[in-house]
């Protein structure tokens, strides 16, 4: 379960980077994944069942993608600007704006020492 603190950063790198381009859904993200082409790859924590994911951190870790989880699929999807009632299982981050790469590095390095 991924800490509130770092969820809140997650979202918030999210909103920061709102120029930025993004993935979404698992067939989209897997295929950035696979291609090497995503900075940063967000998944939600409340997937059912939660196979439908569980081989993108595979691929991450394979091509040294940063990843890292939020609780909520309708949170995220609001955070990245679907639809009121929609939801986002995974989102792939394509770039990383200016104004977003402060806060991006200090997502990363967070979930570093999470993993250490």
């Amino acid at each position: 379960e991924t800490p509130e603190d770092l969820a809140n950063k997650i979202y918030e790198m999210i909103d920061l980077n709102k120029n930025g381009r993004v993935k979404k859904g698992s067939n989209e993200v897997t295929k950035a994944a696979e291609r090497g082409t995503a900075q940063f790859i967000i998944l939600a924590e409340d997937v059912n069942p939660p196979e439908l994911l569980a081989h993108i951190p595979l691929i991450c870790a394979e091509k040294d993608i940063p990843f890292g989880y939020v609780p909520s699929q309708e949170f995220l999807a609001k955070a990245i600007g679907m639809p009121k009632d929609t939801s986002a299982a995974s989102v792939a981050v394509m770039e990383i704006t200016k104004g977003a790469q402060e806060k991006f590095h200090e997502v990363v390095e967070e979930i570093k020492g999470l993993k250490n």
